[in-house]
This record gives C-alpha cells, structure tokens and sequence, in this order.
C-alpha cells in the first residue's frame, strides 16, 4: 500500500546496475523536497543499490517491495 502520492514514475525496467540508480539520482535531482518518486526496476541488483543509495543521502525509501519480476521502490526527496 502506498503512503503517499506519487509525483513522478520513473521505469528503468531492462536496465542493469548502475543505470537504474543513476537514472533515479538525475529525476530526483529535479524534483523538489518532498515529492516522491517511483522506480520501476527488473535488476535485482538495484534491491541493495536502492536501500544504499537511501542510507548515505538525505533521500528517505517509503517503499521497496517486488512485484512478479520487478521490484518497486517509492522515494522521497
């Protein structure tokens, strides 16, 4: 269940590490504090690059969680 809206989806599905990160960091950049960004992911590697990349940034992960072969994370700047 969401936990809040969603401003912007980004889908990096097909794209292995580090695209999907890297594609996230350049949306987020652009957004402004507080809105949320939803990555849309089929790496498994972005499961650790996603909890990571939210540990050392100012950046906070609402959600991460898979769907069939994907794996959904909600992020708010």
């Amino acid at each position: 269940m969401q936990s809040s809206s969603i401003e912007m989806v980004l889908d990096t599905s097909g794209l292995l590490c580090p695209y999907p990160l890297a594609k996230a960091k350049a949306v987020l950049r652009k957004m402004h504090a507080g809105e949320t960004l939803r990555i849309i992911s089929t790496d498994p590697a972005s499961v650790i690059d996603f909890k990571v990349f939210a540990e050392i940034s100012e950046y906070q992960l609402l959600e991460n969680h898979q769907e069939g072969n994907k794996f959904i994370f909600v992020i708010r700047k």
